[in-house]
């Protein structure tokens, strides 16, 4: 373990997927789900991760576990470049980081009890000393996230929508992580059952100081539960900042576009205007110049030319000509 501050760094990831066609399937393309994603994660944060469907974020979360092969960049948890490890001495690094899916209905064996599912990890990494020490810390974890140990022994198909989330919650706590991926934890919830997980999660991160990425498309979600705020399109960071600030002064039009698609009725929130004009552009062929000029009301002639600049403020970045200042020509 580092002194730093920072538990996860991404430098210039990318991840990219080979389309092959033709007899031979040959690579003739590459769909860019990942493009370059810079990011840092600080101990004991929220670290939301946002965006439409389809803009990569799910794919970020599932290459820094390395549930998929990355294509460039690095990987840097705990002062360590995951990137480099081979698989044998990446191994104790899965313990560390855990990731809660989307639909714990799918996540769960549906042949295995409770008991065997929160316990498949412990065994996984010799964590206990055995059968009865594993099912004692089972029923721990339980009661920690409030569901009845007497329940163990029963099946996942035996349980609500929200209480398997429970039970997978508890399967990634059991081997003891620093980092908790959360993608989309909550979106297949109803809102009351959604407000019980998040206020169990923050419960758990106070106890336990963990960190959270937390892969989400609710807006709601994320001013409720987040530290800070990296909004993602087309494969890239677009806009990074504290929660308070990216919801009340978005810089990047693609976010003040997330943000007015949003229904509210606080009066102390600003009024936004959508800014995003048409489809979504396809990660395998990206537009040139700036990802989200073909779609932006306030694009520069220069936009769909070049990248644009990276600006970076004392409390994160913009990946926006507008933001630098450099105003030049209207389309």
């Amino acid at each position: 373990m580092t002194g730093s501050s920072n538990l996860l760094e991404l430098r210039a990831l990318r991840t990219w997927f080979p389309i092959r066609t033709g007899v031979f399937q040959r690579t003739t393309g590459h769909v860019k789900a990942v493009d370059g994603v810079e990011l840092t994660v600080h101990r004991g944060e929220t670290l939301a991760l946002v965006g439409e469907s389809g803009c990569g974020k799910t794919t970020v979360g599932r290459t820094i576990l390395r549930l998929v092969d990355s294509s460039g960049g690095s990987i840097w948890f705990d002062g360590v470049n995951l990137s480099a490890l081979p698989v044998a001495a990446f191994h104790p690094y899965r313990r560390r980081m855990q990731i809660v899916m989307q639909d714990p209905g799918s996540a769960l064996d549906p042949r295995a009890t409770v008991r065997d599912s929160i316990a498949e990890g412990m065994e996984a990494f010799a964590i206990g000393a055995g059968h009865d020490e594993r099912t004692a810390r089972v029923a721990e974890l339980m009661r920690k996230v409030s569901l009845d140990p007497d329940t163990m022994w029963r099946y996942p198909h035996e349980f609500s929508g929200g209480q398997r989330q429970r039970i997978c919650i508890a399967r990634a706590l059991a081997v003891e992580p620093a980092l908790l991926i959360c993608d989309e934890a909550t979106s297949a919830l109803d809102v009351s059952i959604q407000a019980q997980i998040l206020n169990l999660l923050a419960d758990l991160q106070a106890e336990r100081n963990l960190t959270y990425l937390f892969i989400t498309h609710d807006l709601g979600v994320v001013r409720y539960f987040a530290t800070r705020v990296a909004v993602m399109y087309l494969g890239r960071i677009v806009e990074l900042g504290p929660t308070e600030r990216i919801f009340t002064a978005p810089r990047h039009p693609y976010t003040k576009a997330l943000l007015a698609s949003v229904p509210s009725l606080d009066p102390a929130r600003p009024a936004l205007k959508p800014s995003a004009l048409g489809d979504v552009p396809s990660p395998a062929n990206p537009p040139p110049g700036c990802h989200y000029h073909p779609r932006c009301a306030v694009r520069l002639a220069d936009c769909s030319r070049q990248d644009p600049p990276v600006v970076k403020f004392a409390d994160g970045m913009c990946r926006c000509v507008l933001a630098s200042g450099e105003v030049g020509a209207r389309v």
